[in-house]
Parts: C-alpha cells; sequence; structure tokens
C-alpha cells in the first residue's frame, strides 16, 4: 500500500472529494473575507487545493474549465485596460520599460546564481524563477534539462507567495479605511445580457483559438488583446458579473492549488530553504523597485508594490480590482511585463541556460 494511499482523502469517492474541496473553499474564503483580505476567492480556493491535494485527494481540474477561467482572466484584464492605460503608457513609457526590463534581469540573474552554486539541478533556477506564464516556462524548461516539476514547483509556489503578500500589503501595510478593500458585494446585479453575450463569446474564442495561434499563454492573451482594443474603442463593452467572476476564481485558484503534489512536494522538500530564499529575494527587489517608486515619483505605495509585483498578472489583476489603486498605473506596468517577458525572456533565459550547460 503506497502512503498515498493511506491518506484520509483517498479513502473517498471521487464526488466526495469535490465536496471537501467545495466546502473547505467556503470556509477559508469566508474566514479572508472576515479578515478583509482581497482576493479572498483566489486565495482561499488555492489555499484549499493545498490543502486537498495533500491530503491525498486526486481531483483535477479539466483542462477545458481552466482555460475558460484564463480567458476570463484575460477578458478581466481588458476591461481594465482602457485608454488612460494606453495614454499612461505612452506618458511613462521609459520609466515602465525601465521597470520591467530590471525585474526580468534580476530574475534571470539570481537564477543563474542559484545554477552555478547548484543550489537547483542543472538550469531549473532560471526557469523556475522567470516571473512568465508558468506553464509555457515548464515546457520550455524540459529543452534545457531542468526539472520540470521543481520549475513548476518555484512557479506557483512564487504565485502563492506574491499573492498572499499582496493582499497582505492591501490590507495591512497601507492603512485604508475599513471596507475599502472589501465592500459590500451584490452577487447578482442587473446584467446587459447583450455585452455579457459578447464577453461570453471571446471567452470562448480566447479557449478555441488561443492555443492554435501558437503563441504563449494565448489563451489569456487574445481575449486580453482583442477585448482591451475593443473596449478602449468603445466598440464592446465587457460585461463580468461577479457570480460569474467568483466561479472562475475559484476554478483557477483550484488548478494552481492542487498542482502542488505530494511527488512534487517530495522532491521539492530538500531544496526549500534556497527556494523560499530566492522568491523573497525577487520579491525584495521588487519591493525596492516599488520603495523608489512612491519616494521619488509620489505613486501611492499600494500602486507601486501591486505594479512591480513578480506575477502573475491574473492574480494581481484580481487583487488591484478590489483595492484603492491607480489601475491604469498597475496594469499597464504588469501588462508590458507580461508581453515584454513573452518576447524576450526565453530567448534571455535559454541564453543564459547555455551558460550554465558550457
Amino acid at each position: 500500500m503506497t502512503s498515498t494511499a493511506r491518506l484520509p482523502l483517498s479513502k473517498l469517492p471521487h464526488w466526495a472529494q469535490w465536496l471537501v474541496l467545495v466546502g473547505l473553499s467556503l470556509v477559508l474564503i469566508i474566514l479572508l473575507r472576515l479578515a478583509r483580505l482581497p482576493a479572498a476567492l483566489l486565495l482561499g480556493s488555492m489555499i484549499a487545493g493545498i490543502l486537498v491535494e495533500s491530503g491525498g485527494g486526486k481531483v483535477r481540474v479539466p483542462s477545458l474549465p481552466y482555460a475558460f477561467a484564463q480567458a476570463v482572466i484575460g477578458c478581466l484584464v481588458a476591461r481594465m485596460i482602457t485608454a488612460d492605460i494606453v495614454s499612461d503608457f505612452l506618458r511613462r513609457w521609459p520609466l515602465l520599460m525601465g521597470v520591467v526590463l530590471a525585474v526580468i534581469l534580476a530574475s534571470s540573474l539570481l537564477g543563474f546564481v542559484m545554477s552555478q552554486w547548484k543550489i537547483l539541478p542543472d538550469t531549473t533556477a532560471i526557469w523556475g524563477l522567470l516571473p512568465g506564464a508558468a506553464s509555457v516556462m515548464m515546457l520550455m524548461a524540459g529543452d534545457f534539462g531542468a526539472d520540470i516539476r521543481l520549475v513548476a514547483f518555484m512557479q506557483y509556489l512564487r504565485v502563492v507567495f506574491v499573492a498572499g503578500a499582496a493582499s497582505l500589503v492591501a490590507r495591512f501595510w497601507v492603512h485604508l479605511p475599513a471596507g475599502t478593500l472589501t465592500p459590500q458585494t451584490i452577487w447578482f446585479p442587473p446584467i446587459h445580457w447583450a455585452a455579457f453575450g459578447e464577453t461570453l463569446a471571446l471567452v470562448l474564442l480566447g479557449v478555441f483559438l488561443g492555443p492554435r495561434l501558437k503563441i504563449p499563454a494565448g489563451t489569456l492573451l487574445f481575449p486580453m488583446i482583442v477585448g482591451a482594443a475593443l473596449h478602449a474603442s468603445g466598440m464592446m463593452q465587457v460585461e463580468l458579473p461577479p457570480w460569474f467572476l467568483a466561479v472562475n476564481y475559484a476554478l483557477l485558484g483550484w488548478s494552481i492549488g492542487l498542482r502542488f503534489t505530494r511527488p512534487i512536494l517530495a522532491r521539492a522538500a530538500h531544496a526549500l530553504p534556497q527556494v523560499v530564499i530566492s522568491i523573497l529575494m525577487l520579491m525584495g527587489f521588487c519591493g525596492l523597485l516599488s520603495w523608489l517608486l512612491a519616494a521619488t515619483l509620489g505613486i501611492d505605495p499600494l500602486t507601486a508594490y501591486l505594479a512591480t509585483s513578480p506575477g502573475g498578472m491574473d492574480s494581481i489583476a484580481i487583487i488591484a480590482a478590489s483595492s484603492k489603486v491607480d489601475m491604469p498605473f498597475v496594469m499597464a506596468l504588469q501588462a508590458v511585463r507580461l508581453l515584454l517577458i513573452l518576447a524576450v525572456g526565453p530567448p534571455l533565459s535559454r541564453w543564459m541556460a547555455k551558460r550554465v550547460k558550457a
């Protein structure tokens, strides 16, 4: 009998494991909302997924609902990228590009040093620390001898750390008035059905066309780019009811949390201190950038912190949407970094990986 078979959840049927996951998620979400933490739906579902997987659960979010949730987040970002963001980027593009390049270079250099010191095998640290699309980084990592499971562990652990830290910063570091971060949510407001239908059509196009466009993170980027262009020009209204977003937040959180399988956790246990230190160092570097932005340009601290946080864009978008920040600046910097990482990050990491191999 394997160790997994002896775990409590492994004895339950599949449907019962789903009930445990949903019930645990609801409890955690309620607790996080009572603590007035933003992104409670995402974080609660993510933590529940980790606990269920660690307890022997074998449930998985199917690939199609996960892709649907990614496309919905793309539409969420598209709704935020308005004409104000475009003008904000054009007005501050040297600053935005400088911050983005600093984060990419810092993550690559930190990964290179960890690989040179043999803290992690081969080029695992380089691919694990690059703040890009996690699934793309994992697939590319295998071509250079990196341990894909450790890359997955680093990528998704960083997502958990960044999302948790951003939520805590939003709640405790920046002393916003009570209720600012978690306003009363009207879960079932009146729906503009024509706009909702257009949004669903864009989501479905992202699900089916995104992967076929042969671009990294196409499921997220296609509805984000197309939706942003249509929304900013006034040709389309992106309609995302709160209940609809809640379901997709849960799917996204479960998808991330349930990836923390016991083999990945066991294999990463011996390198956990170094992995955590590397993630904290990258977060610290981004925190320093945010402090410089706040100190020199007068940008409020929470806006600067969320704008420079090292991934992922979807979780930061959720947190920013529930916080009182300069949304155009946050999303402009996050969007530019995501696009630049997809264009420049992989070639840069491949070049550094070759240096490690040599």
